[in-house]
């Protein structure tokens, strides 16, 4: 990506990628495997609430996603917990 790209706050892509990447069949089982509440994923897709630096430490320590990769769907201020 090159320094005049933006990346886009996106976090159902994340979350689909995630549930693509586990071979999980839902949003509720992926709240079951990063051990969130299902209102959790939820409030994530609608936008009600960031992703947090939680989520995203819990996401690298199941595997299968980097920051790097964490990153292409959601930029640092947002995983930061900044306001956008």
């Amino acid at each position: 990506m090159s320094a005049k790209e933006e990346v886009k706050y996106d976090p159902n892509g994340l979350l689909n990628a995630l549930i693509s990447g586990h071979g999980l069949k839902n949003d509720a089982a992926l709240a079951r495997l990063i051990q969130v509440a299902p209102p959790v994923i939820s409030k994530i897709r609608s936008f009600t609430l960031p992703v947090r630096d939680s989520f995203v430490v819990r996401r690298l320590e199941i595997g299968k996603m980097t920051l790097a990769e964490v990153r292409a769907f959601v930029p640092s201020p947002y995983v930061a917990g900044g306001q956008p």
